[in-house]
C-alpha cells in the first residue's frame, strides 16, 4: 500500500508528494514506473501517452487505492497544445517518447529521428522555460562502438576494460559512417542529451539523464500478431520469445557474436524512483542503468533463453533451434552493430547506492513465464467458439 507517512531520501529527509507528468507512461518502462509509484509512493502521474493498453490495470476500476492519483491523457506530442500545460501542473516531467527499435533506425529513418530528436526538443523547452525538472531517457546506443571494436582481433588489448566498459563521463561515443542509418537513433539521442545539457549549463534545468542498457522484463516489446502488429520486428529478447512461441529456430544475426548486458525492469525502474525522490544526487547526471554481471552473446542468450522456456513451457525444444541470418536479411541495407555494451556503474552507485541484484536466468524465466502465459490466453481466445444457449 502506497505511504508517505514514512519515506525519506538517501539522506534522511521527508520525501514530499509530487505531481509527475510521464510522457510515454503507457509503454513497457512507463507502465511498469506507474506501477511502482501507484503501490508504493504517494506521488502523483499524469500518464501522457497515444495507448494505454499496459497500464489499463492501473487505470480501472476506480475503487483501486490509488484512484485520483493518475490520470490518462490521450497525447501525441508531436502537435497537441496541451503539453507545455500539463508540464506546468507537473513538478517533475519522465519523458520516455521513443521509437527505439533497431529495425526501424535504417527502414524508418526520417522516423527515428524525428521521435528522438526533432519531438523531444517542445519537452525540453517547456521544462526549461517553466523551471521544472526533467529526467531524460536516452539509451546506450549513445556509446557507439567501443574503442577495442577497432582493434584487431588478437590485439592484446581488446581484453582491457578500459577499451569497452562504457562510462559516462570519459567513453567517446563512436558511430559508423553515415550511410549506415542503423545510427540515426543513437546520433538522435546524443544530439538531444547534448541540448539538454547545454540547457542546464546556461539556462539553469534541472536534468537527470538515464541511459538504459537492455531492460528486460514482461509487457516488453510486443508479440506480433498478439499484442503487437502482425508485420515488425521487435527487439532481440521479444524476437527470440516470438520464435520459442510459434516453435520457430532463433535467428541469429551474423552469427549471434555481439556480446549485451541485461537488466530486469523491476531492478532498474528502483533506480529510476531513486533519481525521482533524491533530486539533489540525480541533478546534473548522466546514469548508466544496466547489470554488468549479465553480459552474455546474443547465441549464449539465444541457447539460455531456449533452455528457460523448456522449463517454464514444458515444452521440448525443437530440432534446429537457431539459424544464422545476415544484418542484411534480418534488417535491411544500411544495419551496423557495437560488438560489446558493458555498462560501469561507478557514478550511479557513489550517487545513488543503487546495484542491480537479479540474475539472467531468473530475469528471464519470469520474462518468457509471462509471454508464455500472454500466448496462450491469445491463442485460447482466438480459437474459441460461442457456446451455442
Amino acid at each position: 500500500m502506497a505511504s508517505g507517512a514514512n519515506r525519506v531520501d538517501l539522506d534522511g529527509r521527508p520525501i514530499k508528494p509530487m505531481t509527475i507528468c510521464m510522457i510515454g507512461a503507457g509503454g513497457f518502462i512507463g507502465s511498469h514506473l506507474c506501477e511502482k509509484l501507484m503501490t508504493e509512493t504517494p506521488h502523483k502521474v499524469l500518464a501522457l501517452d497515444v495507448y494505454n493498453d499496459k497500464i489499463k490495470h492501473l487505470l480501472e476500476p476506480d475503487s483501486v487505492e490509488w484512484s485520483g492519483r493518475i490520470q490518462f491523457h490521450r497525447i501525441n506530442i508531436k502537435h497537441d497544445s496541451r503539453l507545455e500545460g500539463l508540464i506546468k501542473m507537473a513538478d517533475l516531467t519522465i519523458n520516455l517518447a521513443a521509437i527505439c527499435t533497431p529495425a526501424d533506425y535504417n527502414t524508418r529513418p526520417l522516423d527515428t529521428i524525428y521521435s528522438n530528436f526533432i519531438d523531444a526538443l517542445p519537452v525540453v523547452k517547456y521544462c526549461s522555460e517553466n523551471n521544472k525538472r526533467l529526467i531524460h531517457f536516452s539509451t546506450c546506443e549513445v556509446y557507439g562502438k567501443t574503442i577495442g571494436s577497432f582493434l584487431p582481433k588478437d590485439h592484446p588489448l581488446r581484453d582491457d576494460p578500459s577499451f569497452y566498459v562504457l562510462k559516462e563521463d570519459i567513453s567517446p561515443c563512436i558511430f559508423g559512417s553515415i550511410e549506415k542509418q542503423r545510427w540515426s537513433y543513437a546520433c538522435a539521442k546524443q544530439l538531444i542529451e547534448r541540448l539538454v545539457y547545454a540547457e542546464g549549463a546556461e539556462n539553469g534545468l534541472e536534468f537527470t539523464i538515464v541511459r538504459p542498457f537492455n531492460w528486460i522484463g514482461p509487457r516488453m516489446d510486443f508479440i506480433p500478431g498478439i499484442d503487437g502488429p502482425s508485420e515488425g520486428v521487435p527487439r532481440v529478447l521479444a524476437c527470440f520469445s516470438n520464435n520459442l512461441l510459434r516453435r520457430e529456430p532463433l535467428k541469429l544475426v551474423d552469427g549471434g557474436e555481439s556480446q549485451r548486458t541485461f537488466i530486469y525492469i523491476k531492478d532498474a525502474i528502483e533506480a529510476v524512483l531513486l533519481m525521482i525522490e533524491n533530486p539533489e544526487r540525480a541533478n546534473g547526471h548522466i546514469f548508466n542503468v544496466g547489470n554488468p554481471n549479465n553480459e552474455v552473446t546474443v547465441r549464449q542468450l539465444a541457447e539460455m533463453m531456449t533452455e528457460v522456456y523448456a522449463k517454464v513451457s514444458g515444452e521440448g525444444a525443437i530440432e534446429s533451434p537457431t539459424v544464422d541470418v545476415s544484418s542484411k536479411e534480418f534488417y535491411g541495407e544500411g544495419y551496423d552493430d557495437s560488438d560489446k555494451r558493458i555498462p560501469d556503474m561507478t557514478i550511479i552507485n557513489r550517487q545513488l547506492g543503487w546495484d542491480p541484484k537479479t540474475s539472467l536466468w531468473d530475469l528471464l524465466e519470469s520474462t518468457l513465464t509471462y509471454q508464455h502465459r500472454t500466448y496462450a490466453e491469445a491463442v485460447k481466445k482466438a480459437t474459441s467458439k460461442p457456446v451455442a444457449s
